[in-house]
């Protein structure tokens, strides 16, 4: 005579439904789009975007700016005649500066998406989300042609934030308002 315990395991077990059916991963993985398509998706949001060959001839724009950076932001980026405030910086510091210079982990040309994962010139996420403009250089190499793609290339563990143009949202009537979760402003420095 069986306990009522396994008299109870044994209708779990006999109720459980078979297997689903394995799911079907067709979907489409690669990309035909480059620099090019990544510039037009991530202006359709917005941003303001650049093709330069050189990014410190283009900081030169943020002279006399206050411009917060990763500690290990690459030195040839920091120009003469900008005020740069490296981490750590307060909460209250993040505020005051008039914007933030990042690099990225990867872009999604058929999304016009930047992917920031807190690895090299990306620094931590109130970084890009207190100062209201942010300045973000993407290289051409790191710019993906599709998500499937764009998610090979990042570590799953570590913390992922997706930009997708300025922050915006829209208040009751449907007016678009922007800078509320983040920078009002994005520029994006493709290099190369």
């Amino acid at each position: 005579m069986a306990s009522a315990k396994e008299e109870i395991l044994q209708r779990i077990r006999d109720a459980r439904v078979p297997a689903a059916p394995p799911v079907v991963r067709g979907y489409h993985r690669t990309g035909e789009g480059g620099v090019e398509l990544f510039a037009e998706r991530v202006a359709d949001y917005r941003a303001v975007v650049h093709t330069v060959s050189s990014v410190p001839e283009f900081l030169t724009s943020l002279r006399g700016k206050r411009i917060v950076t990763p500690a290990d932001v690459p030195r040839e980026w920091l120009v003469d005649g900008v005020t740069w405030l490296h981490e750590p910086l307060s909460i209250d510091e993040l505020d005051q500066a008039d914007g933030v210079l990042t690099g990225c982990a990867v872009a999604i040309a058929d999304t016009g998406t930047i992917v920031l994962d807190g690895g090299e010139a990306q620094g931590r996420r109130a970084l890009t989300l207190l100062p209201d403009y942010h300045l973000c250089v993407v290289r051409a190499d790191q710019i993906a042609a599709s998500v499937p793609e764009a998610l090979q290339r990042l570590e799953p563990t570590r913390p992922l934030t997706f930009i997708s143009g300025p922050s915006a949202t829209s208040d009751i009537e449907l007016n678009r308002v922007e800078g509320v979760h983040g920078p009002r402003t994005l520029e994006v420095l493709i290099v190369g």
